[in-house]
This record gives structure tokens, C-alpha cells and sequence, in this order.
């Protein structure tokens, strides 16, 4: 006797298994290889002054090893949903997890630093399978009165591997060598992709054609902004490459979005923006991404290059940051359909704020731990309060055949937040310092992270502008 499997969303076809998994089972085939591809968003942060003196690598190529990662990632989001929604989700999924353990080897045997960039590179190709999937392949899998609260455990478990990347790239790195950051995916890689094939069913949504031309043009433009910005502080912001990649940046943006708007198939669907919930929603996670991560690329430096300290050390420090979220997300999760997401980004989103203005006011040379624990534990909080309900409103916003490609444009403006953020903010920081000697550093990071606070103060007040009730007509 055959069994038909009814999932959320009506548009998605689910083919017959051996019937429905546990949801434990499911959150952990999906939560696992989403926890690595977070993870590796910021596991080299503290392993950067490591890096950075075996491989002679610069700045720029500091930020690279960051960018690397989270462009490629952005650039390939929404494709790879699209490709999802073609060939099976599942089915992508598991490909996803495959590109990413094979790069995660390729980065441990990187020996110089524009092997390692190629190799971030092709991890983030990977991760772009895995992230926008997971939640879909989540939201299929359990019924409507179940939704906030697994998405609040999505959140967490997304949340977590954010926060905890400096504190285990610091681990690894003082326990064995840098190397092994990328190492340890390898085997969890192998292991997770039987289960996952065991644990997810197969699900397939709307058909229609991909949108090549509109990924070469995001692709392009993101990757030409953020190489401007990154080389602008040493180049000059008038030198002809800068100003030609910031420039001819912008005007692919600028075709992006008139492509978008006449194609039948568009790779980026500007119909999920008429949503105000959906716009807003992904403006505050756009400033959050900027400001706040950012601000950690060169704060999870701080201890190390300034007051001497060992990697895991400097992990251990910014603990009262990285481990608040596990335990608030799902929290906020269980409750934001009672207290509401506006209430709950807003009151993240300011707490961020705050917490970073207040590590900007403290930040010296000679500055006692004890002065930091207070803004990492309210940092952490914010953060916590930030990844569910944002995961929230995007699914409640989009219709259901809409919530892979919205999934997908939600991780695809975190992606390219972070890259922002990272060019943005070291930008400022080598305006006005280097890593000369800690002073230097020091005078670099106070106003960079002045900028983060900032950013996140404006996604704070956009919130606000959230309609207390979501549907996907907002």
C-alpha cells in the first residue's frame, strides 16, 4: 500500500519513503551540515594571526579568507535553489555537502595563501546547497503548529555555529594547527551524508528555467563592490581600479535589477520585496550582517594581537558572546508567535547596538577582561533574539511556493552582509591603524567598531517598521 506524504507546501511534491522520520531526525540531517557551513562563516577568525605568519599573508588576504567564502557562498544561494526546486532538494542537498567536505580538505592543504582563497572559494559554492535547503527541506517536514518552534531550533543550532567559530578555529588551532579547522569537517562531512540521504524526503518545487545571466550579473557586481572596498584604504578611493570596480559594481547592480524585473524566470524574485514584512526583515538582516560580523573579524583579533594571548584563549574570552545564543534563540523562537518578531528583532537589534558601542568605549591596549564580559553578554543575547524571529517573518512573509527562493534571497543579503562588513569595517580600521604594534591595532579597531554600532543602530530602527501581524500579503 503506497503512503502519500502531505508537507506544508503545496506546491512541493514529496516522493514515498519508508515513512515520516522523527523530527529529531530530520533537525539533525539538516541542523548538522548547516551547523559546518555557519561554522566556517568565522572558524578562521582567531586562527587569522596564525595565518597570517605561516602563509606571509597581508591584510587583503586576511579578508579574503573570509570573503573567499561568504561571496561564493552569496553568489550561488539562489541558484542553487532554483537547481533544488528543479532535480530534488534533497538530492542538491546531499551534492552540497559533498562540494563542502571535498574543500574542506583542499583548505588543509593549502601552502599558500591564494590556494587557500580558492579553496574558501569552493567551500562556499558548497554551502550555498546546504543553507537555503536546510530550512526548506525543515519547513516541508513538520506541520504548521510546529513551524516557529523548529525554525527557533534552526535558528539555534545556525546561531550557534556563528558564534562558536572563533572559539573552536581558536581551539583546534592552539591544540594542533590551523590546518585542522578545516580537517575535522572532513569525517562529520562523510558521516552526515548517509543520514541525511536516510533522514530527509525528497521534495521538488515549482519548475522553471535558470536565470544564468542574472547570476553573472550579481555575482559580478557583489564581487566588484566588495574588491573596491577592501582595496580601497590601500590603494586610495580615487585610484583607477578602486573606482573602476566600484563603479562598474553598481552598474551591475543597476542591469541586476532591470534584468530581474523582465525576465519570466528571474534568479532574484523582486516579487518577494512587495512584502513589507519580507523588505524590512531583510534590511535588518543586511545591517546585522554588516555591523556585527564585521565588527568580530577584527575583534576575535583583539586578544591576540594586542594583549598577547594564545588562540584558544582568546576563544575562551569571547565565550559570554558565542555561547548566549544557544540558549536564547530557541527560546525566542518558542515565543515569537506570542510576543511577536517585531518586538523581539527590535529589542535584539538594540541590544547589539549597544553592545558593541559599549566594546568600542572600552577597547585599549591595557583593558581588563572583566571590561568586556558585560557587552558579550549582551551582545549574545542579541544575537540570539536576531536568527529566529528573521527566519520567521521570511517564511511567514512569502507564499508557500515562494519560501525556498525567499530562504534563498534571505541567506544570499546575510552572505553579502558579512562580506560588506568585513571589507567595510577593515577598511576603516586600516584608515586609521595597522598591526604594526598593538597601539596601532587598537587605534584601528576603536572607530571601525564605532561604524558596526552604527550600522546595527539603523537596522534597529527599520525594524520597528514591521507590521505587527505577517502574512504573505503584507
Amino acid at each position: 500500500m503506497s503512503e502519500t506524504l502531505v508537507t506544508a507546501d503545496p506546491q512541493v511534491s514529496v516522493e514515498p519513503r519508508a515513512g515520516r522520520r522523527s523530527l529529531a531526525a530530520v533537525l539533525a540531517a539538516v541542523g548538522i551540515p548547516m551547523f559546518m557551513v555557519t561554522l566556517d562563516n568565522l572558524v578562521v577568525t582567531n586562527a587569522l594571526p596564525v595565518i597570517r605568519t605561516e602563509l606571509g599573508a597581508s591584510l587583503a588576504d586576511l579578508q579574503w579568507f573570509v570573503n573567499a567564502y561568504t561571496l561564493a557562498f552569496a553568489s550561488l544561494l539562489l541558484t542553487a535553489t532554483s537547481i533544488g526546486d528543479r532535480l530534488g532538494r534533497r538530492r542538491i542537498f546531499l551534492v552540497g555537502i559533498a562540494i563542502f567536505t571535498a574543500a574542506s580538505a583542499a583548505c588543509a592543504l593549502a601552502t599558500e595563501p591564494w590556494m587557500l582563497i580558492a579553496a574558501r572559494s569552493i567551500q562556499g559554492f558548497g554551502a550555498a546547497a546546504v543553507m537555503p535547503l536546510s530550512l526548506t527541506l525543515l519547513s516541508s517536514a513538520v506541520p504548521e503548529k510546529m513551524r516557529s518552534a523548529a525554525i527557533g531550533i534552526w535558528g539555534g543550532i545556525s546561531g550557534l555555529g556563528v558564534a562558536l567559530g572563533p572559539l573552536i578555529g581558536g581551539a583546534v588551532v592552539e591544540g594542533l594547527s590551523w590546518q585542522w579547522i578545516f580537517w575535522v569537517n572532513v569525517p562529520i562531512g562523510v558521516l552526515v551524508l548517509p543520514f541525511a540521504a536516510w533522514a530527509l524526503t525528497e521534495s521538488h518545487g515549482r519548475a522553471k528555467r535558470l536565470d544564468p545571466l542574472g547570476l553573472v550579473l550579481s555575482a559580478g557586481g557583489v564581487l566588484a563592490v566588495v574588491w573596491g572596498v577592501i582595496h580601497g584604504a590601500g590603494d586610495g578611493w580615487t585610484s583607477t581600479g578602486v573606482l573602476t570596480a566600484l563603479i562598474g559594481g553598481a552598474a551591475l547592480l543597476g542591469l541586476l535589477i532591470a534584468w530581474e524585473l523582465r525576465t519570466p524566470d528571474p534568479m532574484l524574485p523582486l516579487r518577494l520585496f512587495r512584502s513589507r514584512a519580507f523588505r524590512v526583515s531583510n534590511t535588518t538582516v543586511f545591517t546585522f550582517s554588516v555591523g556585527v560580523f564585521g565588527s568580530i573579524f577584527l575583534l576575535a583579533q583583539y586578544f591576540q594581537v594586542v594583549q598577547g594571548l594564545g588562540p584558544l584563549q582568546s576563544g575562551i574570552r569571547t565565550m559570554p558572546w558565542t555561547m548566549a545564543p544557544m540558549v536564547v534563540a530557541p527560546l525566542a523562537g518558542l515565543i515569537v508567535d506570542r510576543v511577536g518578531a517585531r518586538n523581539l528583532l527590535t529589542a535584539g537589534q538594540t541590544m547589539l547596538a549597544a553592545a558593541l558601542a559599549w566594546m568600542a568605549a572600552v577597547t585599549a591596549v591595557d583593558a581588563s577582561y572583566l571590561a568586556f564580559v558585560g557587552p558579550f553578554l549582551l551582545g549574545g543575547v542579541g544575537m540570539g533574539l536576531t536568527f529566529a524571529p528573521g527566519a520567521t517573518v521570511v517564511m511567514a512573509s512569502a507564499t508557500p511556493e515562494d519560501r525556498a527562493m525567499a530562504s534563498g534571497t534571505n541567506s544570499t543579503i546575510r552572505e553579502v552582509g558579512v562580506a560588506m562588513g568585513v571589507a567595510v569595517l577593515a577598511s576603516v580600521f586600516a584608515s586609521y591603524g595597522s598591526y604594526v604594534d598593538p597601539q596601532s591595532f587598537v587605534d584601528g579597531l576603536v572607530p571601525a567598531v564605532w561604524v558596526g554600532a552604527a550600522i546595527v543602530a539603523v537596522g534597529a530602527l527599520v525594524s520597528r517598521l514591521l507590521p505587527s501581524r505577517i502574512t504573505a500579503a503584507d
